[in-house]
């Protein structure tokens, strides 16, 4: 076991292998405000990764909705089951990790979903918590409340995959942090799909070995967004970098909005994986809730998020998303305009803080023509 700092929990935890933490860290944040679960991100992560044999069921970008939606079943009820009640309360958690909760013999608390567990991607799809009584008028904040959660691999900074693995067939890049399985090494132990409590490792039951989202390492070696990213029609992503968390730089979209505005949330922080992908949370879900899904501080991010408008830097870091399938590396505000560079600080995209209005008037005298459609 090795002491490491988990920035996420506040404090110091053991991990089981060794705590290298890369310079600069591939991560993502989702607005889930904005996520319709159009599931064009599972699509095009579908057709271009896993189309082949054996990967039929394999879905390295699903789109779940919570309370009652699960990819593989029951993923996060099950571990949460098994790890017990836990305070979420303080900026320092005080209860106990994956790791920490480990039995003996064991490198980290985790289970093994069942086959045909991965066979429902889909169950639990826009179902609400209870129903509407008759005459029941629907307002905001309201009772009965569903909200869709994206997931890819969460490319931890202390990934549980990687530890549990008795091949060492799971490492982590150190120029960019994303975690990689060398199939080659792979025997299909599944001890990776058990000790990942976000069940983002999969077996292949036609090549024998584990599979897992590569966060488009390709893409990423060229400055380009991940595929879920660039293709997301709702415009709820944004792919970058965060920066150690004693480095942190105020030009950065994802540390602004991660470290200096607060408002992304990492899933289930209190695993102590320190995950990598960050969620804005939704603004109608009871707090208890999305403290347990988001750890502490969810209420002050809501609050923040909701006054937007208000703070020219963070709507500015949050007109980002969508933008521009290049990754955005400094940002900075700019009189009536957002404006994002790349690692060079060279432009990449321009925003208009506010959309510009254009007014018709309903007769064209140069065509003389009339419009009855005149916004």
């Amino acid at each position: 076991m090795s002491r490491v700092y988990n920035w996420q929990l506040g404090r110091e935890m053991d991990y089981p292998f060794e705590g290298v933490r890369p310079e600069k860290q591939f991560a993502m944040i989702f607005d889930t405000n904005k996520c319709i679960a159009c599931q064009t991100c599972t699509v095009a992560c579908k057709t271009t990764w896993t189309s082949g044999r054996g990967q039929e069921q394999m879905l390295w970008n699903n789109v779940e909705t919570k309370p009652y939606g699960y990819y593989p079943l029951g993923w996060d009820v099950n571990i949460l089951d098994k790890h017990g009640v836990q305070e979420m309360d303080g900026p320092e958690y005080q209860g106990r990790t994956l790791f920490e909760a480990a039995p003996d013999g064991e490198i980290v608390l985790g289970y093994t979903p069942d086959d045909e567990d991965w066979a429902y991607p889909n169950i639990g799809e826009d179902d609400c918590t209870g129903s509407m009584e008759q005459g029941a008028l629907l307002t905001m904040p309201h009772m009965q409340w569903m909200y869709y959660l994206p997931r890819i691999c969460n490319h931890c900074t202390y990934p549980a995959c990687l530890s549990a693995c008795p091949r060492q067939s799971i490492y982590k890049r150190p120029e960019d942090g994303i975690v990689l399985l060398d199939q080659q090494r792979c025997r299909g132990y599944r001890e990776c799909v058990k000790g990942c409590p976000y069940k983002k490792v999969m077996f292949n039951p036609v090549t024998r070995v584990s599979e897992k989202c590569i966060g488009c390492y390709p893409a990423i070696e060229n400055n380009r967004q991940t595929q879920c990213t660039i293709t997301c029609i709702g415009k709820i992503r944004l792919q970058g970098f965060i920066s150690r968390p004693d480095e942190i730089r105020e030009d950065n979209p994802m540390d602004y909005l991660i470290h200096g505005a607060k408002i992304g949330k990492p899933l289930y922080p209190q695993f102590g994986l320190e995950p990598n992908t960050f969620y804005i949370p939704p603004i109608h879900v009871p707090p208890q809730y999305l403290r347990q899904m988001f750890g502490w501080g969810v209420e002050d991010a809501i609050d923040t998020y909701k006054r937007a408008s208000e703070d020219p830097q963070l709507l500015g870091a949050m007109l980002l998303f969508g933008a521009t399938p290049e990754i955005i590396h400094h940002f900075k505000v700019e009189g009536r305009n957002v404006i994002g560079y790349d690692a060079k600080r060279a432009e990449v995209v321009r925003v208009p803080m506010r959309e510009p209005i254009y007014m018709r008037v309903e007769y064209d005298s140069d065509l003389d023509v009339h419009r009855t459609n005149v916004t």
